[in-house]
């Protein structure tokens, strides 16, 4: 007899970081899971493809450009919350296999329960840091790395997710030609943003930018998905076409331009403070 699947509940839950809440969004019939109070993850149940997180979309798009949907990709997520992406992969990439990495263990039990994640190899939720995850994986073993953790007030990447050293180990960790993604959120100032756009730059021969035309510009606060890997990155005619037809629509920055964004301090573990850095992983 098959296995019912999971029933969601709305409510608060008490997580070893603090609290989760599920809520029933009404507009699309999904769940909402946000941690202390930030939005976090959104699942529809019923469609594993419907991505509520702009980007995510972006980095889908990025991912479809460089993967075909017949690959046996490996994939590691740094940051888990719901697995909305790690879950979007695994129906877009039925051969794919998919560890994602959650700091909190009672979250992790908890989105297992409430839903119907795939099961392990094609999804294995690895309770711990991130980077000393990273650090412990062995070379060449990942076709693609996606860096998708907050935490603190307001939510910020954890420092010692952002810094060259942490970058050494996640280029060590990919294939030849494989793919870096990670969601930098920022204010108007982009201060942050510069600064990971030039740490990438720093270890990876090509990087590119993804976001909406008034992020890139500094007029909002939100995300930007940098991409980065050892071979080039293209703004290909199939990739932009998608992009500018998503919901937010969405441009794409390679090459001169997206290092010339990147125009800032390297950020070092010395100067973030790490190991002495207490913030999560997520």
């Amino acid at each position: 007899m098959a296995k019912a699947a999971p029933i969601p509940v709305a409510g608060v839950y008490p997580i070893d970081t603090g609290t989760a809440e599920l809520t029933r969004d009404r507009f699309t019939d999904g769940w909402l899971l946000s941690i202390n109070g930030a939005h976090s993850s959104h699942i529809d149940p019923d469609d594993p493809l419907a991505l509520d997180f702009e980007y995510m979309r972006y980095m889908a798009a990025v991912i479809a450009e460089r993967v075909p949907d017949d690959s046996p990709v490996r994939v590691l997520h740094l940051g888990g919350a719901a697995c909305a992406l790690p879950r979007y992969l695994a129906q877009a990439y039925p051969a794919s296999k998919q560890v994602a990495v959650e700091v909190d263990a009672e979250l992790a039990r908890l989105v297992r329960d409430w839903f119907d994640l795939p099961r392990a190899p094609r999804l294995r939720i690895r309770v711990g840091d991130g980077r000393a995850v990273a650090g412990s994986l062995t070379p060449a073993s990942r076709d693609v790395v996606v860096r998708d953790a907050f935490g603190g007030e307001p939510p910020r990447t954890p420092a010692h997710l952002t810094t060259i050293e942490f970058t050494e180990a996640i280029r060590r960790v990919l294939v030849p030609g494989g793919l870096y993604l990670a969601n930098c959120g920022d204010s108007r100032d982009l201060s942050l943003a510069r600064a990971e756009v030039a740490t990438v730059s720093a270890v990876f021969a090509h990087v590119a930018l993804v976001a909406d035309a008034g992020m890139l510009k500094g007029r909002r606060t939100g995300n930007i998905v940098i991409a980065a890997s050892d071979t080039p990155i293209e703004a290909t005619s199939e990739l932009v076409r998608t992009l500018l037809a998503d919901p937010l629509p969405a441009q794409v920055m390679t090459g001169a331009r997206a290092r010339e964004f990147g125009r800032a301090e390297v950020r070092r573990d010395r100067s973030v403070g790490f190991p002495n850095d207490e913030c999560p992983t997520g």
